[in-house]
């Protein structure tokens, strides 16, 4: 088998620590049977979940709430061909617990898009993988 140095696998500590770098990732989910992705903002929570706020009227909310989705999110730098991608696998939620609902509103993710009114969608760190791809040469 061939050796590659320039690629290394992740512990979920690092992936952890790489995520909460990172604004933006995407939600992997079914929609009328088909796979479906969907770029998002989040962050994560103090138990490791990635929280996604958006309409409560949003397809996404409907498609997700109780299911398994994959939510993904990178960093690659072309010039360099270096770069990291984290995957947590887990059942999205959508929060409904009136003092985890006050938390949220003052510390959660908020949406980049205007919403009037919001929902917190939380997806359980159940898997945790990820890549690193060093530059070739270190």
């Amino acid at each position: 088998m061939y050796q590659n140095d320039a690629f290394r696998a992740l512990d979920r500590q690092e992936c952890l620590r790489l995520l909460a770098k990172v604004p933006v990732g995407r939600v992997v989910y079914t929609r009328q049977a088909l796979p479906a992705v969907l770029p998002v903002n989040f962050s994560l929570d103090t138990d490791t979940s990635v929280l996604l706020c958006t309409s409560p009227d949003s397809d996404l909310v409907r498609a997700i709430d109780g299911v398994v989705v994959a939510f993904e999110a990178d960093e690659f730098d072309a010039a360099t061909r270096s770069g990291w991608s984290v995957v947590v696998t887990g059942r999205a939620t959508v929060v409904t617990d009136p003092a985890e609902l006050e938390r949220l509103s003052r510390d959660g993710p908020t949406s980049w898009m205007p919403l009037a009114g919001a929902v917190f969608v939380r997806i359980e760190s159940e898997m945790v993988t990820g890549r690193e791809l060093r530059p070739p040469g270190l």
